[in-house]
């Protein structure tokens, strides 16, 4: 399907002599909207505003990039640090459907940067053998969506390989990379964000970047760890997020979240893109009701956080969490658990949890179905006014 899919879009692209007579010649004629003319569409990110993390200065020297070129420099960094390095999957060779891998195979060779056939579960069964053999392998899914039909490979074998060989073997050097979340576009199959699935598997690491710097750092830390590890990737923020990014290579720690704004009455917790609309939520919060929020970016999905977390929630007794997946089974849910066994006492209302339907992810529906700055900020004056 996706192969087709395509040959059809480059065929579209491509320059043809069309003969007056043409099918596509007929539909501009019965379409009276249509027009011969080429217009500029302009897309926009409505539900958030990306907002850049400070010039970091511990790493050296800086360079604006924007998230997918901090991906690029990360996977760079990588394959000139390390010889057994490789990098597979559909499309990579060519630089990949978002422009990730650009320029490396030329840099590296084709057996260092290649690519694979349409096969999920084939890219990562390789990719589990790569690391046993003990090189360092890097897969990429081309969509998050479509990281199921590798799940077994994942669940069954890549998260188990160690435990089931009593620590003499294990598949730790494999990272895979996954594009992940809304889109403005992307409709059921290209904008779910599947991280609640792998939440459930004991030896699997999951991280969320929020932006470029983060995206780098964590990234090569997924890359050093020696556990497998599942790297989603905010695809709207590829080109939206621009920041400096550190040239050299840096690691960021994971199952760290990061306080990213103090607060004293409301905690607000999420992950990747989610964490632009919270930030913006927080501002509305103490503009309009003059309430204090904390923002924290949980940044790694598994293991995560438990100690920051409920740290901060004892201090502001009330928590919201936040996450574009379903609501029902969302990793919200786990947050929400742990948190009130951990400080039932300290609560002054109920957790909420602002997250997507419990329906596929809609095309033309999108902007009623993302959790927006303002659903958030209802939650939080429902919390308040409990």
């Amino acid at each position: 399907m996706a192969a087709a899919a395509r040959l059809f879009i480059r065929g579209a692209n491509s320059k043809l002599s069309i003969a007056p007579s043409s099918l596509g010649v007929t539909l501009l004629k019965l379409s009276p909207n249509c027009s011969s003319r080429t217009k500029t569409q302009r897309r926009h990110a409505t539900h958030f505003t990306f907002q850049p993390d400070p010039v970091p200065s511990q790493y050296g020297p800086t360079q604006k990039m924007n998230l997918f070129q901090s991906i690029t420099s990360a996977l760079d960094n990588t394959l000139a640090s390390d010889p057994t390095a490789v990098i597979f999957g559909e499309d990579v060779a060519f630089g990949g459907v978002f422009r990730c891998t650009v320029g490396l195979r030329d840099k590296y060779g084709k057996d260092r940067v290649f690519n694979t056939p349409l096969c999920e579960q084939g890219i990562v069964g390789f990719g589990i053998g790569v690391a046993v053999a003990g090189a360092t392998a890097i897969a990429e899914i081309q969509f998050a969506d479509y990281i199921f039909p590798a799940f077994d490979q994942i669940v069954n074998e890549a998260a188990k390989y160690r435990y089931r060989s009593g620590n003499l073997f294990d598949c730790g050097n494999l990272t895979i990379r996954a594009p992940w979340g809304c889109v403005g576009h992307g409709a059921l199959y290209h904008s779910q964000s599947p991280e609640a699935f792998f939440a459930h598997c004991p030896g699997l690491k999951i991280v969320i970047p929020r932006g470029p710097i983060q995206a780098k750092g964590l990234l090569l830390s997924c890359i050093a760890d020696k556990n497998p590890c599942i790297f989603f990737e905010p695809k709207i923020l590829y080109r939206a997020a621009v920041e400096q990014v550190p040239e050299e290579h840096y690691t960021i720690p994971l199952s760290q979240a990061e306080i990213l704004q103090e607060g004293s009455d409301v905690t607000l917790v999420s992950w990747g893109t989610q964490i632009h609309v919270l930030k913006e939520v927080a501002s509305m919060a103490q503009e309009k009701l003059g309430v204090s929020c904390e923002v924290i970016d949980l940044q790694t999905i598994l293991p995560w956080d438990i100690e920051t977390i409920c740290k901060s929630v004892v201090k502001t007794g009330r928590l919201l969490i936040s996450h574009e997946a379903p609501v029902t089974g969302g990793f919200a849910a786990e947050i929400s658990s742990t948190v009130q066994e951990e400080c039932f006492l300290n609560l002054e209302a109920p957790i909420s949890r602002v997250c997507g339907y419990d329906t596929p992810f809609p095309h033309i529906f999108e902007p009623f179905y993302t959790p927006d700055k303002w659903k958030c900020f209802e939650a939080i004056k429902k919390m308040i006014n409990y």
